[in-house]
Order: C-alpha cells, then sequence, then structure tokens
C-alpha cells in the first residue's frame, strides 16, 4: 500500500471516528456514547506532582476569562502566563481562536456548538489544573449557564475555579475591532456575533470583574495577580493583604445551589452548629473551607496548627466540627454532597462529605485538659452525636440573627476595610466577654500609647466582644454592647479610633488552648497586635477548688504560639483599683495594700444589690446598664 492510500484510509477512519463520536455539521444526535468506561485513579498524587514541579504548594486551578470580543481577555490572560512563569509558576493560556483551530474545529457558533465549546475546553482546563498547571481560559463564552457547567467540572473534581469577567463596553470593542469582526456583523456577514445579534449573558457574581478602560494591560493583570495571592494560589509577592476567603455564593451558583440542595438529603443544624457555619463563611477560620475532615481535626487536636502544602504554619488550635448521630451517618454514608438546613430553611452544602468517629474523652481531654461533664461546653459534647462529618461547605448567604445587632457582625474582610477607611497603621484588639471596667480600659488606653511612642501615627482599638454561645451565668451579649457603648459614650474609651464590632464565636473556656483561636481570628481580621488578660477563657474547675486553669498561662503560651507571627502579643500587666488616687491603676506590689482587686463575684454582688462600686471603678453610665441587669434578675428569681 502507497503512503498516499495509507495516509487517505487514516484520513476517512479518523473523520467516521469524529462522526460516531461528536456528530457532524452541528447535528450530533447519533453521537455515540460509551457505557463501558471506567475511570482509572493515578498512582501521583497532586502533592506529589507539586514537588515534581518544583513547589511544596499544588497550585493547579483555573482562571476563567469571560467578555466580549475585543475586551482583552487573551491580552491579560497571556500577560499574566508570561508573569507567573518569570515567578517559576507553571502556567499555560487556553485562547478561544487556538482551540478552535484545533480541538474544536469541528464546532460552529450555534448555541449547541458554544455549549459543547466550552464544555470540551473546561474539561482539558481541569486535567491542566489537576496537573498543577495554572490554566488560563479565554473565551466569550456568552451563556452563563456554560460558565456555570466550567465551573461545576472543577468544584466536582475539588479545582479552584475563578471567574473573571473582562467588562469592557460595547463601543469600546468596536473601537478596538482588531480582528475586523465586528465591522463584519453589523454588516450582516457574521450571524449570531455576541454583542450585535446575539446577546451575551453578564456574570453576575464572578470572582473578580476588570474594567479596561483606562487602564493598561499591566495595572488588569496586577488585579487578577491580587485575586490568586489571596485565595492562596500563589505565594504573596506583595505584602499589600487582601483579606481571606469567605465561603458564600452567589448570583447564577446560587440558583444552581439552591435548585440542587432542593435534592440532597439533609442534617439539621443545631444553634451551635449555625454559629460555627457562620464563623467558617465569613472567613474568620481562613484557610479553614468547611467543617473539618479528620485530618484536620487531628492536626488541629494534637498540634494545635495546620501546615499548609508550602510548609506554612496555620494556627488552628480548636477542632470546628459537626456531630451527628449513627442514623445520620448511616443514612447519608456514600452521600457526595449534603444539605446543611436549620429551622426549615437551606444554609449550605456539604461537598464531598466524610464520616469519623468522634472519640469524645480524647477530644475533651486534648482541648480542655479535662474530661468532666460539670464543664458547659464539655456537657454538650457529651450530649452530641458519636460521629463527626466533615467536608467543604457552600454557604448560600450570611447568617442573620435578627436581634437588632446584626449591623455589628462585621466579617473579617469588612473590618479591614473599615480600617483601611480609617487609615489604620496598627489595629490592637482585646479579648474580652465581660463588661468593660476601668482596668480593662486602662491596659487599652496604655497599648494605644505605646504603640503611638513607637512612631504609629493612627493606632485603631478593635473592641470585639464575643457574640456566640456563652454559658447561661455570663452577661448576655446585648447587654454587653450596650455597656461597652456607654463605656465609649463617656470617651473612657476614644470613640473616633475604636471599631466596636461582635465575634461570632461561640465561647468553648477551654483556657490557654482557646485563647489562641481568638486570637488567630483576630488576625484574620486585620489586627496585628493583640493584648490578652488576666484568665482568658477561663472558668471554675468543675469539681471546685479555684480555677480550671492558671489566669497567667493564656498570655504565656499565646506568646510562642505557631503560626501567629503577624501578630504581636501585647504584655499583660494587671491592673486594679488603687484606693489612693480613687482610681484602677496598674498593680504596684510595693504598695499592695493601697490595691483594691474587685473579683467578678463582688462586682455582681453590688450590682444585684443597687450599690455603687468605688468611683472610678467603672464608667457611670456603663455600671447603670449592669446594675439595672442584674436587679433585673434578682427581680425575676424572687418573683418565680
Amino acid at each position: 500500500m502507497s503512503l498516499e492510500l495509507r495516509n487517505k484510509k487514516i484520513a476517512e477512519t479518523f473523520e467516521k471516528f469524529k462522526i460516531a463520536q461528536w456528530g457532524h455539521n452541528n447535528n450530533r444526535s447519533c453521537a455515540q456514547v460509551a457505557t463501558n468506561v471506567v475511570e482509572q485513579k493515578h498512582q501521583v498524587s497532586r502533592a506529589k506532582r507539586s514537588k515534581a514541579l518544583g513547589s511544596r504548594a499544588f497550585r493547579g486551578s483555573t482562571i476563567w476569562f469571560t467578555g466580549l470580543s475585543g475586551a482583552g481577555k487573551t491580552s491579560i490572560a497571556f500577560a499574566l502566563e508570561a508573569y507567573l512563569v518569570s515567578k517559576g509558576i507553571p502556567a499555560y493560556g487556553l485562547d478561544g481562536d487556538n482551540i478552535r483551530t484545533g480541538l474544536n474545529k469541528n464546532l460552529g457558533f450555534s448555541k449547541e456548538d458554544r455549549e459543547e465549546n466550552i464544555r470540551r475546553v473546561a474539561e482539558v482546563a481541569k486535567l491542566f489544573a489537576d496537573s498543577g498547571v495554572v490554566c488560563l481560559c479565554s473565551f466569550v463564552s456568552p451563556f452563563a449557564e456554560d460558565r456555570e457547567v466550567a465551573r461545576r467540572i472543577h468544584t466536582d473534581s475539588e479545582l479552584p475555579f475563578f471567574e473573571v469577567f473582562i467588562d469592557t463596553p460595547l463601543e469600546v470593542c468596536e473601537q478596538r475591532d482588531t480582528k475586523g469582526l465586528y465591522k463584519k456583523a453589523r454588516e450582516g456577514q457574521i450571524k449570531g456575533f455576541t454583542g450585535i445579534t446575539q446577546e451575551y449573558e453578564r456574570p453576575e457574581a464572578p470572582e473578580l470583574v476588570i474594567q479596561t478602560v483606562g487602564r493598561s494591560i499591566e495595572e488588569s493583570t496586577i488585579e487578577v495577580v491580587r485575586l490568586l495571592e489571596s485565595q492562596g494560589i500563589i505565594p504573596r509577592y506583595n505584602e499589600n493583604d487582601s483579606g481571606v476567603e469567605e465561603l458564600f455564593i452567589y448570583g447564577n451558583r446560587l440558583s444552581s445551589a439552591k435548585e440542587e440542595a432542593a435534592r440532597l438529603p439533609q442534617i439539621e443544624l443545631s444553634f451551635l452548629d449555625l454559629q460555627w457555619v457562620q464563623v467558617l463563611s465569613e472567613g474568620w477560620a481562613y484557610p479553614l473551607k468547611g467543617f473539618m475532615r479528620e485530618s484536620e481535626y487531628l492536626q488541629a487536636l494534637h498540634s494545635n496548627c495546620f501546615t499548609l502544602p508550602d510548609g506554612t504554619l496555620v494556627n488552628q488550635s480548636v477542632p470546628i466540627v459537626l456531630p451527628v448521630a449513627t442514623t445520620t451517618k448511616e443514612r447519608l454514608t456514600g452521600s457526595t454532597a449534603i444539605a446543611l438546613v436549620h429551622d426549615g430553611r437551606t444554609i449550605a452544602i456539604m461537598r464531598n462529605p466524610e464520616f469519623y468517629p468522634h472519640r469524645k474523652q480524647e477530644r475533651c481531654c486534648r482541648q480542655f485538659g479535662i474530661y468532666n461533664t460539670g464543664h458547659p461546653y464539655i456537657k454538650m459534647i457529651e450530649e452530641s452525636g458519636d460521629w463527626l462529618v466533615g467536608g467543604n461547605l457552600e454557604v448560600f448567604e450570611r447568617i442573620q440573627w435578627n436581634d437588632g445587632l446584626d449591623s455589628y457582625r462585621l466579617t473579617p474582610n469588612e473590618l479591614r476595610q473599615r480600617f483601611k477607611d480609617m487609615d489604620a497603621d496598627a489595629v490592637f484588639a482585646f479579648q474580652l466577654r465581660n463588661p468593660i471596667h476601668n482596668g480593662h480600659a486602662l491596659l487599652m488606653q496604655d497599648t494605644q500609647k505605646q504603640l503611638i511612642e513607637r512612631g504609629y501615627k493612627k493606632p485603631v482599638l478593635l473592641l470585639h466582644p464575643l457574640g456566640g454561645w456563652t454559658k447561661d451565668d455570663d452577661v448576655p451579649l446585648s447587654v454587653r454592647v450596650i455597656q461597652h457603648k456607654a463605656v465609649l459614650n463617656e470617651r473612657v474609651l476614644d470613640p473616633e479610633h475604636t471599631v466596636l464590632a461582635i465575634f461570632p464565636s461561640p465561647m468553648m473556656y477551654a483556657g490557654p488552648t482557646e485563647v489562641q483561636w481568638h486570637a488567630k481570628c483576630r488576625m484574620n481580621a486585620g489586627a496585628n497586635h493583640y493584648i490578652v488578660g488576666r484568665d482568658p477563657a477561663g472558668l471554675p474547675h468543675p469539681n471546685g477548688g479555684g480555677d480550671l486553669y492558671d489566669p497567667r498561662h493564656g498570655a504565656i503560651v499565646l506568646a510562642a504560639a505557631p503560626g501567629l507571627d503577624d501578630l504581636e502579643i501585647i504584655p499583660f500587666r494587671v491592673a486594679a483599683y488603687d484606693s489612693s488616687v480613687g482610681k484602677m491603676a496598674f498593680f504596684d506590689p510595693t504598695r499592695k495594700e493601697d490595691f483594691d482587686f474587685i473579683s467578678g463575684t463582688r462586682m455582681r454582688g453590688l450590682a444585684k444589690a443597687g450599690k455603687e462600686p468605688p468611683k472610678g471603678f467603672m464608667a457611670p453610665s456603663a455600671w447603670k446598664v449592669l446594675s439595672e441587669y442584674y436587679q433585673s434578675l434578682k427581680s425575676k428569681m424572687e418573683t418565680n
């Protein structure tokens, strides 16, 4: 057989294969779909691929650039490709024209062919991403449904996907018209051209919108670089921190997720579970992306931190887990996704759930140092399910409590923006779950003074009361917020340089272990200095006989805790009521007879009795708030 005839036979065979597999001339109703295909698992993990590419971090991901023809998608994508490769990060650009001259040369521009074009490209991009490459896709992709298919192809494989909308006005794209396509479309030579005779569906909630008018390609490219840095895809090459990753979904993704959730098996969330969903979704536990899987749980429990793929230590001293009953575990084992529901409302979807035993005694002994159900949080653990389920969360919307305090529940990213708007060059936070007396205020005032003396121009205080579950005899959140506002109104604290916000975490009373959690969350919110007081996160021993934790240990442990390198711990100084001057002051052991340590028990007793504390102990209006609360409790007890 001659070479010419052989090549002809090969071409005929290939053409028959194409017709059978994909159809021909936009008619693929005859497509043959294989039914005897089984997915083959790779022996090489993503971590090993990353090491082969010279990185300890897996960076595989897809950035999907969408927008009108001439918007600048390819220019930005190829500039980004060059930038990433210059940093030693494997990247590859898939351009619409390039794909249509090869892989998709048999496709036209009908709606069906556009759908197939995007589907094929998304599958190819997934392979690039799975191999550890940052894949940059530049496609008009005018239909929101097709872009959502591309996203789902990636998320189903647990691969990061970022939609970047290049928002360039039609008239500007026409002025550019580098390929002469708009002119041909206007003249009727091209049918179904996006923007002229076919609608472009603007993304409702892309990860990034870039407006190119009046901006250089380099400026637009840097915006995408910042996105990839913020999501941990690439290292930060610039220290301008842009925030933490939230777990909310929006737009078309939200609509499709809600439709999906209606068909999924469900887990009913408790009130406490819902608070943890809020903590996770808003980014307080960043980089955690959902309730912990077993490997994450064990790292937190035994190491108090995570080690990221690039070797970075991230503090995570407390488990964030979802307990379920054995019947629930048996019902849901094998599910690829689960809807999380509270009070009849679907809150989130958990992807690829993993069930593992809830070893309660081990958990409590590691987290609390004891196993005693007289401890209020240990009691809740003991009463919870015998299994834990972990998995990534897609949360539908922000948790609202409708208690009049939601405006104070600022997310970490909102707090960062607030500090930026205030031109803060230092942010210091104070850990508290109790009403503020003037001893607390003295610590905060002294910290502000120290920071100014060190050269900071505008240090800002994050006054951040804990807003999640607390034990029954703690002062309720609503009372504490009113009391804090009274302190600010009396200018005991500087209201112009203070942000009052609510920290949504439940209180665990886990002493030095929990102190690290509180500090890590404030660091995620933009704080870079942290004041830790006496006996933080402590409580009396359930068996009596004093405190469960040494009052000094929280501050000592925090100063050496791993994964908190961006946070400076402000040394704790003991404050008490100095009777010689009639105000709160730092304790001087040389004249200890002048100092009165007013305990919480004594303070509550004075408030219940309607008596005044020593003048200078607390701002008068703040004391009034506290006194009225305790007298109301006393009145209720007497009535009952």
